[in-house]
C-alpha cells in the first residue's frame, strides 16, 4: 500500500473502508464506504457513480456487516464482477482485494485491527 494509501486509512473512521479507483476513466478517485449499503453502478442516483458502457445501471452493492466486515455482491450486472480477478455473486473483502467492475479497477482498503 502506497504512503499517501495508509495515510487515508488510518483516518477513516471505525467501520469505515476506502475504494480507490486504479485503473478506468476516474483514475486516482477514492471513494469512502461508511454506510452499511452502497449502491455502485452506472444509474445517476448510485452512491458510486462509474459512468461507462461497460457497468450495469445496478451493478454492484457493497454492504458492511455488524462488526466492520464489508462484502461486495453483484446484482445482477450484465458483464460481471471480479475479486482479485475471479468472477463473484458475492464474497466478503479483505484490505487489498481488487474488485473490477466493468473497465474500473478498484482498491479496497480496511483499516486493520492492528492499526496496519
Amino acid at each position: 500500500m502506497l504512503l499517501a494509501e495508509r495515510a487515508l486509512v488510518e483516518q477513516l473512521p471505525p467501520g469505515a473502508a476506502l475504494l480507490t479507483v486504479t485503473r478506468g476513466p476516474n483514475q486516482g478517485s477514492r471513494f469512502r464506504l461508511d454506510k452499511d449499503l452502497t449502491t455502485t453502478g452506472r444509474h445517476p442516483e448510485s452512491d458510486i457513480f462509474l459512468d461507462d458502457i461497460t457497468v450495469s445501471r445496478r451493478h454492484v452493492e457493497f454492504y458492511r456487516h455488524r462488526g466492520g466486515q464489508f462484502s461486495v455482491r453483484d446484482v445482477g450486472s450484465l458483464n460481471g464482477t471480479y475479486v482479485n480477478r475471479e468472477r463473484i455473486e458475492e464474497v466478503p473483502l479483505h484490505s487489498g482485494d481488487e474488485v473490477q467492475i466493468g473497465k474500473f479497477r478498484l482498491l479496497f482498503l480496511m483499516r486493520g485491527n492492528s492499526g496496519a
